[in-house]
């Protein structure tokens, strides 16, 4: 498998993404990586890391999207960015998937730029997998889509369930609508419309209906669906409410121990990593005919690493072709 790396993305770019794209390298031997960015700068890492990988090559970028910068702009203005050049080469089929710790907005809106979607897909989705009290449940739309429609939603409530399947191991997942109750007829227009379409479409069946913020966690949903703006809000929430507990109650419990502190430091550590975005390292953006992994801007090298492993995992179960399978069922 061909993965273009978006070697300068990220906030500690691009020390991380060639340190990672190395470890990946050397833990799978059918991984092939091209560094998309400054081609004397990334060549001079190289050298100085002493590496020397037929598997690892360079595709040159003469321009950066920086983190903070509006995407729209700087896609328009930076037509040579290393965002771009990654989204060319997937367009161009030079490459199987493209991961990117960059710019989350200029990665889906230079994805949504290309139309690269797989057929009958309106709007792409990322998906993240967020831990709960019965497991795993995958969040989607985490922030692609903020503008979605019912149809939109409709089809990441598929796009979810194929992900839940075939990444998270859950054989029957059951779907939940984000809302602010779970009664019947809750929220606004665009939630009361997705809630019909679920229940006249053949998911129907896998459907909870609502669920609460409060419930997330609880496991109550496999597949949580939700547009991109209240996704994005609930997900930066539950890290930062993850971090703070974590934190707050290992500092708490860690000062009242005497002879138990090592062992109570280590669980916590393992509760922690729970938590962590490194661990999954990227999300995938649902509905692209091809494969794209975003992953979070402070990603460390063990993050890309991991991110090149989710790629390569979603290539090797053949997630995209259920989706669009899944996806003739709803016409």
């Amino acid at each position: 498998m061909r993965v273009a790396l978006d070697a300068m993305g990220g906030d500690y770019a691009p020390q991380p993404n060639i340190d990672g794209a190395i470890a990946a390298l050397e833990r799978f031997p059918g991984l092939e990586v091209v560094l998309v960015g400054d081609r004397d700068r990334l060549e001079n890492l190289l050298e100085e890391a002493g590496v020397s990988d037929e598997r690892l090559t360079i595709a040159p970028a003469s321009q950066v999207v920086e983190m903070g910068e509006k995407p729209s702009v700087a896609l328009r203005s930076k037509p040579d960015s290393s965002i771009a050049v990654c989204w060319r080469l997937l367009a161009e089929r030079a490459v199987d998937a493209v991961v990117s710790a960059g710019n989350t907005g200029a990665v889906v809106a230079c994805g949504l730029g290309t139309r690269q979607f797989l057929k009958g897909v309106r709007r792409p989705g990322i998906a993240v997998a967020l831990p709960t009290q019965r497991g795993r449940c995958a969040l989607i739309d985490a922030g692609a889509n903020p503008m979605a429609k019912p149809e939109h939603l409709l089809q990441y409530a598929v796009m979810g369930s194929v992900y839940a399947r075939r990444v998270l191991g859950i054989d029957r997942p059951r779907i939940g609508l984000i809302n602010i109750g779970s009664e019947e007829g809750k929220g606004n227009e665009l939630y009361r419309e997705t809630h019909r379409l679920i229940c006249e479409s053949p998911l129907a069946e896998r459907y909870v209906g609502n669920v609460e913020g409060r419930d997330l966690f609880a496991g109550s949903a496999d597949v949580v669906v939700c547009e991109g703006f209240v996704g994005n809000v609930v997900l930066k929430a539950s890290e930062g409410m993850a971090q703070f507990l974590v934190r707050t109650l290992a500092d708490y419990v860690l000062s009242r121990l005497d002879r138990e502190r090592m062992h109570a430091a280590d669980a916590f550590q393992e509760i922690s990593r729970r938590f962590q975005y490194n661990e999954e390292g990227g999300a995938p953006l649902l509905g692209i005919d091809g494969i794209c992994i975003i992953c979070h801007g402070s990603s460390d090298a063990r993050s890309i690493a991991n991110a090149l492993k989710v790629a390569m995992t979603f290539d090797d179960r053949g997630i995209n072709a259920e989706i669009q399978q899944e996806l003739s069922r709803l016409r």
